[in-house]
């Protein structure tokens, strides 16, 4: 079960033109999605102005050591979710994270280069397809029962549903039902064909709901967080919350901007 690629067998009742077909308008809406979030919510307007403010006001930064900021904010902010202090939140994240990662990753490589049982699948794709999928739940699941501010500190029910929620719960419904459908796939199990569209459903308001979930923000955080490190090496102050790992730089006040 955990080597066999699942649209393979797929393939006999839904042509892999048509599995490739909307992979690509998943990315296109993913990719329009975006752009409509960056003009609505003027987020490249945001960081632009506030670099630009950065700059007039701080100490030049040589371009030597704005490589060094670059890397470091990709392997601590962005690799290691460094901007959660709190273990568990940064635990949660990282396998949802990299869940998601391996098990996309996977879908696109399984039905764009082995599309039908007619090419051998590498037994690794499949793997990760599982393990990928496996780690999104074992994280959603963790930080939607356990972790969530208003659940675990307010006490609040954590079946009570807000927009903000859109993205991680189409996130899980996908990959729970990938999952679900992958065994019943196995087992030949009548349920088969619902347990793939439910997939498809969750996976389709996934990626179609982009301008009104948190989805874009995974593509906005990278140039958050090399801003803020920017303005600690300069010598200015951010308007957002200063780098977990340099939290002196800014002392205790939350600049958080309110549309973030």
């Amino acid at each position: 079960m955990f080597t066999s690629n699942p649209f393979a067998e797929l393939s006999a009742s839904i042509a892999p033109s048509v599995m490739q077909t909307y992979i690509v308008v998943m990315i296109i809406l993913v990719a329009l999605g975006t752009i409509y979030d960056v003009l609505h919510k003027k987020s490249a307007q945001y960081f632009r102005a506030n670099m630009q403010k950065s700059k007039a006001e701080g100490s030049k930064v040589g371009g030597g050591e704005k490589i060094s900021i670059a890397i470091k904010t990709a392997v601590v902010d962005v690799a290691a979710s460094g901007e959660f202090c709190n273990t568990k939140r940064r635990i949660a994240h990282l396998l949802g994270m990299y869940g998601f990662v391996f098990f996309a990753l996977a879908t696109v490589v399984m039905v764009f280069c082995y599309p039908t049982s007619d090419v051998a699948t590498p037994a690794i794709w499949p793997q990760l397809w599982w393990l990928g999928a496996a780690m999104v739940c074992v994280g959603g699941y963790w930080f939607w029962f356990f972790i969530r501010a208003d659940v675990s500190a307010e006490g609040g029910s954590p079946f009570r549903l807000m927009k903000a929620d859109l993205f991680v719960l189409s996130l899980l419904g996908s990959a729970t039902f990938a999952l679900v459908w992958g065994y019943l796939q196995a087992k030949g199990h009548d349920w088969t064909t619902i347990a793939f569209w439910l997939h498809i459903i969750f996976t389709t308001i996934l990626f179609g709901s982009v301008p009104w979930s948190k989805f874009a923000h995974m593509f906005f955080k990278p140039a958050a967080a090399f801003e803020k490190r920017l303005s600690v090496a300069n010598g200015t102050r951010s308007n957002l919350p200063a780098p977990a790992d340099q939290p002196e730089q800014f002392g205790s006040v939350d600049h958080r901007p309110r549309n973030y």
